[in-house]
Order: C-alpha cells, then sequence, then structure tokens
C-alpha cells in the first residue's frame, strides 16, 4: 500500500517534528495536510513548509494525531468520516488506549499507538509502537520506516506502554533535572552560573555520547571513571547511601501510575 497522502493534526513541538520527519522520508509537502485550531501556529507551519491545510473531504491514507491526551478522543470524533473511514490512525497520545480509539472511530479501523519524545526534534528520539488489532504488517513498517528517521525505534505490546512512557517519554526531562541539579551544585561549590552551565551540558552530551558510541555496557563505562578510592567512587557512594535506585524507581512508577489515570 502506498502512503501518499498523510494527515497530520496537531502541530505542536511532535507534529512539528512529524512533518520534518515525512519530509525527510522522501514524501513531498504536497502529500501532507494539517489541521491546527489555533490559526496563527497553522498559518506558521504552512508557510514555513509549504504543506496544505486539510481538506474535509480529502482521503488521507493515514492520519497522524499528535495533540494533548486531553483533547485526543474529542478531536478523532471531531475528523470527518472521509479521514478516518480507510486510513491508518497513528496516535502519539500518551495514555489513550488503542480500544479507546477504536471503540470511538467503529468497526475494523486500522490503529497504531506511538510512544515518542522530544528529542526526535534532533532527529534523536525514541519511539515505541504498539499495533492494534487491525493493524496489519505494511501499516507497521511504514510507520517505523518513518519513525527511524527521527531515531531508535521498538515494538512493544500495548501493556507496556505506560511503563515506555515513564522511561523514555518522560525521561528527557529527568536528565535536565538532573544536570540542572549538577549545575546548581557547582555553584554552591564556588563556580559561576556560566561556567558551571558549560561545565554540566557538555558533560551531559559527552557522556551521552560514550553510551552510543563507545560500544560498551554503562557499568564498564561508569567503572572506567571509579578510581578506587578516589573522588568519583566518593561520590557514587553518597548516591548509593541516599538510594538513588529507589529513589529514581518511585519517580517512574509515579509516572506509570499516571499513564494509567490518563487512560481511564
Amino acid at each position: 500500500m502506498a502512503f501518499s497522502k498523510i494527515g497530520i493534526i496537531g502541530t505542536g513541538v511532535i507534529g512539528e517534528a512529524l512533518i520534518e520527519v515525512l519530509l525527510r522520508s522522501g514524501l513531498s509537502k504536497d502529500s501532507l495536510f494539517i489541521a491546527e485550531k489555533r490559526g496563527e501556529r497553522r498559518d506558521e507551519i504552512i508557510k514555513k513548509y509549504g504543506v496544505k491545510e486539510l481538506d474535509q473531504q480529502l482521503l488521507l491514507d493515514a492520519v497522524l494525531i499528535a495533540v494533548k491526551p486531553q483533547d485526543f478522543l474529542t478531536t478523532i470524533k471531531e475528523l470527518p468520516s472521509s479521514a478516518t473511514d480507510s486510513a491508518l490512525i497513528v496516535s502519539f497520545a500518551a495514555g489513550i488506549r488503542i480500544k479507546a480509539i477504536e471503540d470511538n472511530l467503529g468497526g475494523g479501523s486500522r490503529v497504531i499507538r506511538v510512544m515518542p519524545n522530544t528529542p526526535m526534534v534532533m532527529g534523536a528520539g525514541m519511539s515505541a509502537v504498539s499495533l492494534g488489532s487491525n493493524a496489519t504488517s505494511i501499516d507497521q513498517e511504514w510507520v517505523k520506516g518513518f519513525l527511524a528517521k527521527a531515531g531508535e525505534v521498538i515494538v512493544v505490546d500495548e501493556k507496556l506502554q505506560d511503563a515506555v512512557t515513564a522511561t523514555s517519554g518522560s525521561g528527557p526531562a529527568y536528565f535536565f533535572a538532573f544536570t540542572e541539579a549538577i549545575i546548581k551544585a557547582a555553584e554552591r561549590l564556588g563556580i559561576s552560573r556560566q561556567d558551571a552551565t558549560t561545565l554540566a551540558s557538555q558533560t551531559l552530551i559527552g557522556a551521552a555520547l560514550m553510551v552510543e558510541k563507545s560500544g560498551k555496557e554503562l557499568a564498564t563505562l561508569r567503572e572506567n571513571v571509579t578510581s578506587p578510592n578516589g573522588t568519583t567512587a566518593a561520590a557514587l557512594k553518597s548516591f548509593a547511601d541516599s538510594s538513588l535506585d529507589e529513589l529514581i524507581f518511585q519517580a517512574m512508577k509515579v509516572a506509570h501510575d499516571r499513564s494509567i489515570e490518563l487512560s481511564s
């Protein structure tokens, strides 16, 4: 099946990233049609990318929906039947179950659920894909194919999507918050705000590249920095004494449970 007419509903951070990814995947701007309730934002996106506004009568091959979870079900109910009768529906909303989408669209709707994250905008995202009961292997390969232009992609059973949300969906904020804490600590140790930001931010970037490029396990990378009885060992012992692993688990469990709440 050819996916040549694609609708993108919602053009926030993820929606705009999807437009860029689809263009990089080889689709032309004439193949992309957007719907955005904010008029100023809609006009900005149309001018920037040369895409068209979604015509209510247009028959689409796929509809990518990137609106807030609380707006999702209302959004799909408002979509014209011409856009949903035969199109693949791809959801990028946290916490919205495939069954809820299928129930609202009725019949044999083909639905795929994706949990992306914001590094997608840098081409370094992480997306987890789950298939509805009517989605085909062709649908899956198409979605995986264009998402691969924006980072890594895995396929998971939908029951794991709440855990994915707590891991990679919310995950970038954890690393941002940890880096902010390092900057604040460096300031308390006497380093200027500007220098502390440079030191912490570049360390985050460098560590991430080592994870990606070195081919070594995380434990090995950590051990390579940690001399016995040295400064790093002292800091890591403080983390362990403060039950860092349990603190992180509890934070992720709260995110996981909130994802479940959003679906109820």
